[in-house]
């Protein structure tokens, strides 16, 4: 069997196989609510073949958003949408999960089609929040979070958490990677508090971990829950992989289950060699000296490298991207180029080679 298509069991649950869908935002939404589009993009995945799903970054507090379609589980009002989805998702074999997210200095800004950038209040904009008041790159300055403003979003993840669960998703992964809001408490580049959470590492962790706790008691014991981190700001004097091998220990503590490892995104003019694999050592690194499960993501294309990345044990499921963008298929095409037996959707078999 390739190991791309065995199974893996996290806590009462089995995913199919190893291909994982990687959340990517589409940016569809209205004030939050999830439609017809979702429904069809993330059935597409599902019967594709991936074995879980994570559905885009979706706000915990309408100010949280990156853009105004941002997808929204701030209101219970967001639920009976994603139920929709789940629920196809599920029945199709693959398992529903969800990203929560704050993208604290990096919110407010137009759709990526639209070029992504900042948007005024005319435009419909709004004042960002951050760890500290820096901006990134020529985004407008976000105004210092108090301590309780921090402590709300805490409670917003926790609260979003319930939410999740009660529109059918089986697996929450917290997002605190690619410079959005928790990422920023963690790297000294975007974190300059003297109080409780900043200056030391400890302090830089302590937004992060609080999150994590509050996810993981909110959502069922006998759920996974993952943690998405990018594993350096690729910049001097910022978040690195030491750190990262760091705070993953300290989820795993926390009874975390996986971490979704990707990297970058924290600084505008990072240097990031990007390419084919690129990302993959960090995920090798934290799944050794953290010794928890992690995802590889990241200009994984080919079916053949995605299972050297498994059978080399340089993690433990890969998250593709893009890729399914252009192929959501692309699983049932692995397992034809791997020469492994899939079961196609009955409907589809007559298209089988």
């Amino acid at each position: 069997m390739a190991q791309l298509f065995s199974p893996l069991t996290l806590r009462s649950l089995t995913a199919r196989n190893r291909i994982f869908v990687a959340p990517m935002c589409t940016y569809t939404a209205t004030d939050g609510h999830v439609n017809d589009w979702h429904l069809v993009h993330y059935g597409a995945l599902a019967t594709g073949g991936a074995g879980l799903i994570v559905a885009e970054a979706t706000a915990v507090v309408p100010e949280g958003r990156i853009s105004p379609h941002d997808a929204g589980l701030w209101s219970d009002a967001h639920v009976a949408e994603w139920q929709r989805v789940t629920r196809f998702v599920a029945a199709e074999g693959a398992i529903p999960a969800i990203q929560l997210a704050h993208a604290g200095r990096k919110a407010s800004t137009a759709p990526a089609w639209q070029g992504g950038k900042p948007l005024t209040p005319d435009d419909g904009g709004w004042q960002t929040l951050g760890p500290s008041p820096l901006p990134f790159g020529a985004y407008p300055t976000p105004r210092e979070m108090t301590l309780g403003e921090i402590d709300a979003v805490v409670d917003a993840f926790a609260a979003a958490t319930h939410r999740a669960r009660a529109a059918g998703f089986q697996c929450v992964e917290v997002h605190a990677a690619h410079g959005y809001l928790l990422h920023q408490f963690l790297s000294p580049l975007s974190n300059q508090r003297t109080d409780a959470y900043g200056g030391s590492q400890e302090n830089r962790f302590r937004l992060p971990l609080r999150v994590a706790q509050a996810v993981r008691a909110a959502f069922p014991q006998e759920l996974p829950v993952f943690v998405r981190i990018s594993a350096t700001d690729w910049k001097d004097g910022g978040w690195d992989l030491q750190g990262s091998i760091a705070l993953c220990r300290e989820l795993k503590a926390l009874g975390i289950d996986l971490i979704d490892v990707s990297s970058g995104a924290l600084v505008h003019d990072a240097k990031i060699p990007a390419g084919p694999g690129f990302q993959v050592p960090f995920a090798a690194a934290i799944r050794a000296e953290a010794e928890i499960p992690t995802g590889a993501v990241g200009f994984i294309t080919a079916p053949a490298q995605a299972e050297q990345i498994l059978v080399t044990g340089q993690a433990d499921v890969v998250f593709l991207a893009r890729e399914l963008l252009r192929d959501p298929r692309w699983p049932l095409r692995a397992a034809r180029v791997l020469g492994h037996e899939w079961a196609w959707p009955r409907q589809y078999v007559r298209g089988k080679l």
